[in-house]
């Protein structure tokens, strides 16, 4: 079960696939930071630590099914010229789930009178948790396809979405606390994710754009609006 551990290839595809796994992941950790700070401060960290280990059991039980992942891929139906199948469907519910609460968050941040959104304990925790869910669905099928595009051994690829979760979990609160702190960073990343949701539905109607132009369209907006944070701190010390 475990003879890879003498290959070095397959330590190789373990380390590149974590990698992948993390920057995949960066949306939903954005995503996952945004909802948690709308809690109160004591259910923060429990909300963070269910979500993304909600994440991780999600990629982990699509990867164990494999088989029922492979079939997602067959049309249901068609439109027009248009085959449209499972993955389709979710990618596109998913995308106007995401483009819908992103800018429903943008349109709460432009009120200046709006009302402090907090929910209830309860509910809230709950409702949070629950969107975090729908997401993870959605953000997970790119990491599993990813994983089992690159390995062959299930174990390679449930470690690695192991440890990525990890590294998520170390670094979630960092990002959170300074997505909280920095509302100009709130609303970029707002924005990103809006942006993700209009590239998830166009994915699901066969219109495929690299991820690669949105992570470096979404780095160069983070190192401008980080130098106009840096400026502004500096203009007012």
């Amino acid at each position: 079960m475990f003879e890879w551990l003498a290959q070095p290839e397959a330590w190789v595809t373990l380390i590149t696939l974590t990698a992948l796994e993390i920057v995949l992941g960066i949306d939903n950790i954005i995503f996952i930071a945004i909802l948690v700070n709308k809690l109160p401060q004591n259910q923060r960290d429990k909300a963070r630590f269910f979500g993304l280990s909600l994440a991780m059991l999600t990629r982990i039980a699509l990867l164990a099914s494999l088989f029922w992942i492979m079939k997602l891929t067959k049309p249901l139906f068609s439109i027009g010229n248009l085959g449209i199948s499972g993955r389709d469907l979710i990618l596109i519910v998913g995308g106007i789930f995401l483009l819908y609460k992103s800018v429903k968050e943008i349109y709460e941040q432009t009120q200046t009178h709006h009302q402090d959104t907090q929910s209830n304990f309860h509910g809230g925790f709950f409702s949070t948790l629950v969107q975090i869910a729908i997401l993870d669905i959605v953000f997970s099928l790119d990491s599993v396809i990813t994983a089992v595009g690159m390995a062959n051994q299930l174990e390679i690829m449930i470690i690695a979405i192991i440890l990525a979760v990890g590294v998520m979990m170390f670094a979630s609160k960092g990002i959170a606390h300074f997505v909280d702190t920095h509302p100009t960073i709130k609303t970029l990343a707002l924005a990103f994710l809006a942006m993700v949701g209009v590239v998830l539905i166009l994915d699901g109607f066969k219109i495929h754009i690299p991820k690669a132009y949105i992570y470096v369209a979404m780095g160069f907006s983070l190192v401008v609006e980080l130098l106009n944070i840096y400026i502004r701190k500096k203009t007012h010390s």
